[in-house]
């Protein structure tokens, strides 16, 4: 299971949907949500600078390989067919497994 990085997650959005979407990140019940937010980089009222957008993105890409995500997520973004709207994120259902219950501890 080769790990995301940085870069590729960046690839996949601009090449996609030319955008650089914020992520988020959280877990309900049993699932682990990995959400496409509506909200992006190159948006004028983004709050984030580019260096806290990397950042953040890249938190989250640690948790994900940590867990042993990182193959679903990169087939998700791959070939997810829809796009954030205003108010409506694109969720990736992720079943907790053993890896995240540790991390979630």
């Amino acid at each position: 299971m080769k790990p995301l990085v940085l870069e590729e997650i960046i690839y996949y959005l601009i090449n996609r949907w030319g955008r650089r979407y914020d992520f988020r990140l959280f877990t309900r019940k049993n699932v682990l949500y990995f959400q496409m937010m509506w909200k992006f980089l190159e948006q004028e009222s983004f709050p984030l600078s580019e260096e806290e957008y990397k950042q953040s993105l890249a938190e989250k890409i640690e948790i994900l390989n940590r867990c042993g995500y990182s193959d679903d997520v990169r087939n998700w973004l791959q070939t997810v067919n829809s796009k954030p709207r205003l108010g409506r994120a694109v969720s990736l259902q992720l079943k907790i497994n053993e890896k995240m219950k540790e991390f979630l501890i």
